[in-house]
């Protein structure tokens, strides 16, 4: 084992296979970009981190070990407050096999597919997010505007779909209310909570202006 050999931090030979780890106090960007061009050398590349002070079992350490099991490096983890330090070997760079969720990719495609639009802005955290549910209530809750209580047959013959039922029963928003046997009006305090779409509240406006022609 040698240290500081062409730039890498750590060098070892296990038989005829070149082992190189890369030490850093953190991770971070500078760390993978070095670990990943070591790569060029040898498969057998390990970062050494600190022993984090959080649960590795949480949702960040989670994605980080995913993260480096999906560049193919290995981990050792290094704790200095012991003496003398102990060292623990998380896991060795393995080739991974890149699995893909069929059942996320379908709620994707589905989310996309009962979206009228992209109302969104990508990376935003600040404003609520327009999902096909949030839209389809939007339409429902305009169509209780225009027309006064009304039920879910009368709903959606304008078109609002297979799933105005639930969304109207489930009242997830607290827009709706039941006030009658299937009949349902609009709450008075979702006037002003539609209103902060307004996009999607002029198309579905005029939609049903339209439909009415």
């Amino acid at each position: 084992m040698r240290s500081e050999v062409r730039h890498c931090d750590i060098t070892a030979r296990k038989g005829d296979d070149l082992v190189v780890i890369e030490m850093k106090c953190a991770l971070n960007t500078a760390l993978l970009i070095q670990a990943v061009q070591r790569q060029k050398i040898t498969d057998s590349v390990y970062i050494a981190l600190p022993y984090p002070r959080e649960s590795l079992y949480s949702r960040r350490w989670r994605h980080i070990q995913h993260l480096l099991k999906r560049l193919e490096l290995g981990l050792i983890l290094v704790s200095v407050q012991e003496a003398p330090p102990q060292i623990q070997i998380l896991f060795h760079p393995l080739p991974m096999a890149r699995k893909k969720s069929r059942r996320k990719k379908r709620a994707i495609l589905s989310e996309m597919e009962g979206r009228l639009d992209d109302f969104n802005q990508g990376g935003s955290v600040r404003h609520k997010l327009i999902t096909a549910y949030r839209e389809n209530a939007v339409f429902i809750a305009c169509c209780l505007e225009k027309f006064g209580p009304m039920r879910p047959a009368q709903l959606r013959s304008l078109g609002t779909g297979p799933k105005t039922q639930s969304i109207l029963y489930n009242n997830h928003y607290g827009w709706f209310e039941r006030i009658g046997e299937g009949l349902y009006s609009l709450k008075p305090a979702a006037f002003q909570e539609i209103a902060a779409y307004p996009e999607l509240v002029e198309h579905y406006r005029k939609k049903i202006e339209d439909e009415k022609r």
